[in-house]
């Protein structure tokens, strides 16, 4: 049986994606593991599914004139990758990429479906795609220049503007670095950064956390200290782990825990001594914690599956000197890895979502010592869950505040981003080439309430 190509592992996967639900990073996470792809082809898997995926509303702009009939989803996805090659790869020739196509829609349906895409493509060649100067709204133009819902370009146009919304969307369209984070009490971030070098790495240290490494080039996942030594994770969300204030011997909440990369993270800086209590709503993912704690070597974790709205039926008030709300979130700074998620989120998943945060902060606080720190974050960009959430909870707690030394103890590359305000740090993509995120640090004050 003959081994499929990587345009047609890549169109598999964005049909999975696009139709069925899929994941796209975990589905090409899947794919490499396969380790039927040299690193070349597995870079060219990568681009053209999140490429294709990330300009989808682009591509169907571009397509439109072309295909007048309604075709299956697996061909307007064959098409869409197609002219994804052609418009944003400078390396793959025209009569390559009709070749490949045309060869695929054979395969797949037939020669008269060969013939179909041989037509389209050969138009396209001939016509070329549509200019976005004939779209005369300025929103729905960046919407589809960008491949963004004219909704999600509307409201962060209102959060922020239009010169910070056009920066944001341009830059969710670029891939990101892989970056990791080593597991402290086995290695010194030098040391790590040297050998991956010496194995011919190329890598630079993260300016958001001691513990951080960012590959510039180089296949981390085959590399013989990834898993006992390293965690995937995003500058940003390190930084969680080093705004939490953590010491050995604290006990510590961390409410929303799933895959673990924040909880391990804490139980590093705590040196593995004290108490990490890490609950998630599924116990499948409680057991991904467990696992991540156990490959690091770290033993105060206890992961647990259940609703952190009720952990007060199970402590007491004032148990924990620190607390990670990581809130479940629309996931809208992490457009660039999850590209699917933008075409998944409507503007009432946001609503529901901030009623949930709500609540889960309602239910945590409590249990948080006097004095104690709590910090909030998230992996979006919106208001909604991030900013207003923290207003309405102080408004109503005014025994809680922004922790005032929280800006001061920020690295320093984040003390004049345009996101820093009275109620915490919104990290934008553009900003430092992270995940657009959220965070902030409360205190309990002793004096009040």
């Amino acid at each position: 049986m003959k081994q499929k190509t990587v345009r047609e592992a890549a169109l598999n996967i964005l049909v999975r994606v696009g139709q069925g639900g899929g994941y796209s990073n975990l589905l090409i996470r899947q794919e490499i593991e396969k380790d039927q792809f040299s690193p070349k082809d597995v870079a060219l898997l990568t681009e053209l599914v999140y490429g294709t995926l990330q300009r989808r509303d682009t591509l169907e702009y571009f397509l439109s004139p072309f295909v007048k009939r309604k075709v299956k989803p697996w061909v307007k996805w064959l098409l869409f990758s197609a002219i994804y090659q052609v418009e944003y790869l400078e390396r793959i020739p025209f009569h390559a990429v009709i070749y490949e196509s045309v060869e695929i829609a054979k395969k797949k349906g037939g020669k008269a479906l060969g013939s179909f895409v041989n037509g389209v493509m050969r138009n396209i060649q001939r016509q070329g795609v549509p200019s976005f100067d004939s779209i005369e709204d300025p929103i729905k133009k960046l919407a589809i220049e960008t491949s963004h819902p004219e909704w999600l370009v509307r409201r962060f146009i209102k959060w922020y503007g239009y010169d910070l919304t056009r920066s944001m969307c341009l830059f969710n369209l670029l891939s990101s670095d892989v970056t990791v984070r080593v597991q402290s009490l086995k290695h010194t971030r030098e040391n790590v950064m040297q050998e991956l070098t010496k194995d011919g790495f190329k890598v630079e240290a993260s300016p958001l956390s001691k513990q951080g490494i960012i590959i510039k080039e180089g296949n981390i996942f085959r590399h013989p200290l990834f898993s006992s030594s390293l965690t995937v994770q995003d500058e940003s969300s390190m930084l969680v782990g080093e705004m939490m204030g953590v010491e050995p011997k604290m006990k510590v909440l961390d409410a929303c825990s799933a895959p673990g990369g924040k909880t391990t993270h804490i139980a590093e800086k705590m040196k593995d001594q004290g108490e990490v209590h890490a609950y998630d709503l599924h116990d499948k993912k409680a057991k991904l914690v467990e696992v991540k704690a156990k490959d690091l070597g770290l033993s105060i974790i206890k992961a647990y599956a259940g609703d952190s709205r009720m952990l007060g039926d199970i402590y007491e008030k004032e148990t924990f000197d620190r607390i990670l709300l990581d809130a479940p979130c629309s996931g809208l700074g992490v457009l660039r890895g999850k590209p699917d998620i933008k075409y998944q989120k409507t503007e009432k998943d946001i609503g529901q979502l901030a009623s949930i945060q709500k609540q889960l902060l309602e239910a945590v606080s409590p249990l948080l010592k006097q004095n104690g720190k709590m910090i909030y974050s998230t992996c979006t960009v919106d208001k909604e869950e991030n900013e207003e959430v923290i207003k309405e909870f102080l408004s109503k707690h005014p025994e809680f505040s922004v922790d005032p030394t929280f800006r001061e103890e920020l690295p320093e590359v984040c003390k004049a981003l345009p996101g820093l305000s009275e109620w915490g740090l919104q990290l934008f993509p553009q900003d430092l080439n992270t995940d657009g995120f959220f965070l902030t640090r409360l205190v309990k004050n002793a004096n009040e309430g």
